[in-house]
């Protein structure tokens, strides 16, 4: 590492572990500016083990090039702006504008306690059309409170100049001025600072898959509390809902039955053919012996005793357990469930 008294100024910086974010710090240090890096975490699949561009591991690029990493979880604040988005949506759940907004405060307020200079990100104008357009990236300025201590290098010489620019700490001339969804410029800075392990520019985000998108709605809907479980949850399975009060969740594969026990409440049931290839099943909510049979034949229907007349199924409830021979459920009653 660098020592701090050697740098010319401190910069804190937005990084993802992708391309476009390490190529502007990198742009920092080769001007002796010293950065820390704040990687920020949600529940909703940025997580360091994603190759993606959104959970990328950041530690390799950190020791290889020498700046710090810091991780920050958004937890709950990150909760409340997919329930309540300010500047709306994308095409399913994500909130592109309030997420940037709420990164960008929190890496303001970590400049302000550390005394650093301003705050990087890996923006390119026109890259992403919800969260990268001229107005918007203006937008997320003023919301941040950055106005002035925001650069962004890779797009600097097409906006305004900043504070860092006017004083000379940065030298604007070194800065790029990238536009649009083209990474030819980036792949060739990569080549030059020898940078050669970076992910593909998919987003990692799941507010981004539909999929996921229409299971967080329904949870929306029917929750009026949400655990960090219940996020969890969403991953995993299976997912249906039999009413307003009920939905099951019937594991896939064994990773699946994993994650569903783990997030199972001591009060929800769980349900499985034991002896089978069976997936574990979680009945949510209701535990009326209409919905129990529901969960079972589905649990049935999954399992690897599907083709047989009748399927026996294990409940539990805390320490207590019963059994129960169901019917798989057909295709036709599938069809019938709402599926969240």
């Amino acid at each position: 590492m660098n020592e701090t008294k050697k740098k010319r100024g401190h910069a804190i910086a937005l990084f993802s572990g992708g391309l476009d974010s390490a190529l502007a710090i990198l742009l920092m240090l080769k001007q002796d500016i010293e950065v820390t890096a704040l990687t920020f975490m949600t529940h909703f699949g940025c997580d360091l083990g994603d190759r993606s561009s959104c959970g990328s591991n950041p530690y390799p690029a950190a020791e290889k090039f020498g700046f710090n990493v810091k991780l920050m979880h958004l937890g709950e604040k990150f909760v409340d702006i997919v329930r309540n988005p300010r500047f709306g949506r994308g095409k399913n759940m994500n909130p592109c504008t309030d997420c940037r907004i709420l990164m960008l405060r929190e890496a303001r307020e970590f400049m302000e306690m550390s005394g650093a200079d301003f705050v990087v990100t890996g923006e390119v104008m026109g890259q992403r059309p919800m969260s990268q357009v001229r107005d918007k990236l203006f937008l997320t300025i003023k919301q941040s409170g950055l106005k002035g201590k925001l650069l962004r290098p890779l797009s600097a010489k097409l906006l305004p100049p900043t504070e860092a620019e006017l004083s000379g700490l940065v030298d604007r001339e070194q800065l790029e001025g990238i536009s649009g969804r083209s990474r030819k410029r980036q792949m060739e800075l990569a080549e030059e600072f020898g940078l050669d392990d970076y992910p593909s520019p998919a987003s990692g985000c799941l507010l981004t898959d539909s999929a996921y998108s229409g299971r967080l709605r329904d949870l929306l809907a029917h929750a009026d509390r949400i655990s960090f479980n219940d996020l969890n949850l969403l991953r995993a399975g299976r997912h249906f809902r039999l009413n307003p009060q009920a939905k099951i969740v019937v594991g896939r594969h064994e990773s699946d039955n994993r994650t569903i026990a783990a997030c199972a409440g001591p009060e929800q049931l769980r349900l499985e053919a034991e002896g089978i290839g069976s997936p574990l099943t979680l009945l949510i909510g209701d535990d009326s012996a209409e919905s129990i049979n529901k969960a079972a034949a589905l649990t049935a229907r999954y399992s690897a005793g599907r083709k047989q007349p009748t399927v026996e199924i294990t409940v539990r409830s805390g320490n207590a357990i019963q059994k129960i021979s169901v019917k798989p459920a057909t295709a036709e009653e599938i069809g019938a469930v709402p599926v969240g």
